[in-house]
């Protein structure tokens, strides 16, 4: 293990002002995932996106994000989780400044395929050093909730400051913010938190070859769901790109299998709590990011709301996400991993059954808002178990991956499972409109299949919660916190 001569120990009060900071940067990244969602509408008018490209200024971010997490977290792991998290912001910023200067679509995605890569290095990282920083089991719970909480309402808080930025500014500026933000965090960061990193044979290299190899597959059967709603699902268009990224992935399981330093070690998969809960996973992020990208759309193209409107809508959805994470929080201890997250995997089912159910004349109050409170509060206790069960009897070495695995799948599932529903519910607008039904009537009945098709995943992965998970009670040793306690020595 190597050191700093600042050590961030679980004696060390500057801790907590490195998980605020730390939380900062989650929020930022968390917030840009959602922060592009109300601008939709203008940055397609402005940069000439079609319907289906518009879906890669939300994909292009994902897919790299949750591609190369892996890759990032054994970075961390292996050169420094520090160093890695400042690469990784310093990295997010440029492209932020990028994204802010796009004069075409094509400079925007790419843009947004550069902060995904940012996110994957500062990600995983980030949650490394969380686990470092609380080695006791209850201020972890509580350092996670927290953590959690400056997250989840950067996704919430996103659309907000989106609908204030857009309407009264312009678009580019909800890249722009960006700036201050990264440039604090590496003026504050490098004074508070210390270096850690596990000590590897020096022939070992993480499996670069593997992670790009596995993220180009993911970009493929990406393109080839969304060219369906132009081509057809026998199209070469489709089923070309498609195919290839199936032997991508294929090919990255067999770089894997021969890797000597795999991304992910085959020991990783021995504790179920870990595998169920990063399965699962996929579903959840399915359909919460299909739940933005839809009703983002519903609202300002069929119900007509102003950016500033559109944003304004999701207020209570932060609100709400908040209150869940305390719950989630103070109730983990005595109702266990199991039961939280099958509660909040039933209770996003139940706010996008509510969702679907709207028409080109909903109000919010009684059409959008009821679903929308559901969404959040299962969402909300559902955060803290997420980051605890994936952490869940993880050894010293492996502590970013672990988180890295998990952040990934979040990623990975929001970009396939948007780009199945999206191509779904376009597809089924299109068909509607051809039959001679009204666009505002086509693309509603549209968003409201892909919200059915989002439900039916969020009940298939609550059911496998209750079947398949241990119902994990607290939060296990960190054998990372007991090796750096052993190995680290008195600070210097």
């Amino acid at each position: 293990m190597t050191t700093d001569p600042v050590e961030t120990t679980a004696s060390d009060p500057r801790r907590w002002k490195a998980l605020g900071v730390l939380g900062l940067i989650q929020f930022m990244l968390i917030l840009d995932v959602t922060v592009v969602n109300v601008a939709l509408p203008d940055i397609q008018k402005d940069l000439h996106f079609s319907e289906t490209g518009l879906a890669w200024v939300v994909n292009g971010y994902v897919l790299m994000a949750g591609g190369l997490l892996l890759l990032g977290g054994r970075l961390a792991d292996m050169i420094g989780r520090k160093k890695v998290f400042l690469l990784g912001v310093i990295l997010f910023g440029a492209a932020s400044a990028a994204c802010g200067a796009a004069v075409n679509a094509e400079m925007l995605v790419f843009a947004r395929f550069a902060q995904g890569m940012g996110e994957a290095l500062a990600a995983p990282a980030s949650l490394g050093l969380i686990a470092l920083m609380f080695p006791d089991p209850q201020e972890r719970i509580k350092a996670l909730g927290i953590w959690g909480g400056i997250a989840g309402l950067g996704g919430t808080s996103g659309t907000v400051i989106s609908g204030f930025l857009t309407e009264l500014a312009d678009w580019r500026w909800i890249f722009y913010i960006n700036l201050p933000v990264a440039a604090f965090a590496l003026i504050v960061v490098p004074r508070l938190v210390s270096e850690s990193r596990m000590e590897r044979e020096s022939q070992h290299r993480p499996d670069v070859a593997g992670a790009f190899t596995g993220t180009a597959g993911l970009i493929a059967i990406v393109y080839g769901l969304l060219e369906a709603v132009d081509h057809g699902w026998g199209s070469s268009n489709v089923l070309v790109p498609l195919l290839g990224g199936l032997v991508l992935i294929a090919l990255m399981v067999f770089i894997e299998s021969r890797a000597t330093d795999p991304l992910i070690p085959l020991s990783f998969f021995r504790n179920r709590t870990r595998v169920v809960t990063n399965f699962v996973t996929l579903f959840f992020a399915a359909g919460f990011f299909s739940y933005f990208f839809l009703l983002t759309l519903f609202e300002q193209q069929v119900l007509g709301y102003s950016p500033i409107e559109g944003g304004l809508s999701y207020l209570p959805l932060g609100l709400t996400i908040g209150a869940g994470i305390g719950f989630s929080t103070a109730m983990m201890p005595r109702l266990g991993v199991r039961t939280i997250l099958t509660a909040g995997f039933l209770l996003c089912a139940a706010g996008l059954a509510l969702t679907s159910m709207v028409s080109t004349d909903t109000e919010y109050v009684s059409g959008i808002l009821p679903g929308m409170l559901l969404l959040a509060f299962g969402s909300g206790i559902s955060f803290p178990a997420y980051g605890n069960a994936s952490l869940h009897e993880v050894t010293g070495q492996d502590s970013s991956l672990a988180s890295g695995v998990q952040n990934a799948m979040q990623q990975v599932g929001g970009a396939l499972g948007l780009a199945t529903i999206v191509t779904i519910a376009l597809t089924h607008a299109q068909h509607q409109i051809e039959d001679g039904v009204l666009p505002p009537e086509a693309f509603t009945d549209g968003f409201a299949l892909g919200w059915r098709v989002a439900v039916a995943l969020l009940l298939l992965g609550g059911v496998l919660v209750a079947l398949l998970l241990e119902n994990v009670l607290a939060v296990p040793r960190n054998p990372l916190a007991e090796e750096v306690a052993a190995e680290a020595g008195p600070p210097a």
